[in-house]
């Protein structure tokens, strides 16, 4: 949004203003709130005197607008006579004023099929779907971090490149591969290769490389029996390579193109131009979506509270979801502008991450 002030949170005279709120600047507020999530433009004091459900003249609500203003709720864009919410006032009507409605059955049928008809396919085609589905419930950008140490294995192989350098080849249970540059240890035999992977593979099928590094460790003493100690040390690297790493972490996003349908002006182009630059390079997204998972049910991200969306003037409103033993093991969620439709919105998020939890659960 154009010249919101920033810093969402309140000074302690805001939270005053907020808490001493009447009915009366509560609906005016609410008004201005739900016009901008219906439309994203700036509603006036003539308009607001007709949809409230009160007798008040312009004078009386422009007289509350000042109030609302003053308090950081609401502000005005360039010299338009509307006014709209701060990124502050976002923050407040989601946290103390929305009124989030269930999701209808046929809303929870169509998650339910969708997400279950990729149960028989990957780990990564299931979220992929889900991914998708909330795109397009949402009309907005649908999106699912994961890590791939969570993919059961199946086969490891050590390939050398030359002396110094080896690929690893990770082969997953559900037929995805994964290569990975791995530094040899000086004075590494050929035969090393070959002894290290038959070790892991007596052990990695059908079990994750998480599990596989836990048991690495717990029985270092019994590995380096078996293995000379080069070998060991190539077992142990050629995990490390995968197990923890930064690249393991799998982003899925789909409906990027939605989010143009928000983002008309040219201005706006230039901030959606940005938010793409972010979900392609990754980091920030990766990162937000990780603060994400701590939370016991859905986060909600809005424009400048993050350093992702403070240039593009989004939202996010994210979940986690669990594996059978309920560990998180990922969230997913909806990017959009931030006059998203979040009442409804987030009981569709947290409705989809608790479908894909089951699913994974019930071990697909």
């Amino acid at each position: 949004m154009n010249s919101t002030p920033k810093g969402q949170h309140p000074t302690s005279s805001q939270a005053r203003a907020l808490a001493e709120l009447n009915d009366r600047s509560r609906e005016i507020f609410r008004q201005i709130v739900d016009s901008y999530l219906t439309t994203g433009e700036p509603v006036g004091s003539r308009n607001l005197s007709r949809l409230i459900p009160m007798t008040l003249s312009p004078a009386s609500v422009r007289n509350v607008m000042a109030d609302l203003e003053q308090a950081g709720l609401i502000y005005a864009p360039h010299t338009s006579a509307g006014r709209l919410p701060t990124e502050l006032g976002l923050r407040f009507f989601v946290d103390a004023m929305m009124e989030i409605g269930d999701l209808s059955q046929e809303d929870r049928s169509r998650i339910e099929a969708q997400v279950r008809a990729g149960g028989g396919q990957s780990l990564e085609s299931v979220l992929a779907d889900a991914s998708q589905l909330l795109s397009g419930l949402s009309r907005g950008a649908g999106v699912v971090l994961t890590t791939k140490q969570n993919t059961q294995l199946k086969h490891i192989e050590f390939v050398r490149l030359d002396p110094a350098r080896a690929l690893v080849v990770l082969v997953s249970e559900d037929g995805s591969v994964e290569n990975r540059l791995l530094d040899l240890p000086a004075g590494l035999p050929p035969s090393a290769l070959v002894e290290a992977a038959n070790f892991l593979n007596h052990r990695i099928r059908g079990r994750t490389l998480g599990d596989v590094k836990g048991e690495i460790a717990a029985r270092r003493a019994e590995m380096e029996r078996e293995l000379d100690v080069l070998t060991a040390r190539l077992v142990e690297a050629g995990i490390a390579t995968n197990a923890g790493s930064g690249e393991s972490r799998q982003l899925i996003v789909r409906g990027q193109a939605n989010l143009l349908e928000d983002f008309r002006a040219a201005e706006d182009l230039e901030r959606i131009r940005q938010l793409f630059e972010a979900l392609e390079t990754q980091t920030d997204v990766i990162e937000l979506l990780t603060r994400a998972e701590g939370a016991e049910g859905v986060r909600i991200f809005i424009g400048s509270e993050n350093k992702l969306f403070s240039l593009s003037g989004s939202s996010m409103i994210a979940a986690p979801f669990r594996d059978g033993t309920q560990k998180i093991v990922g969230v997913l969620g909806v990017i959009g502008p931030t006059r998203l439709n979040y009442a409804r919105i987030v009981p569709m998020v947290d409705y989809t991450a608790k479908v894909v939890s089951r699913l994974l659960e019930s071990g697909r």
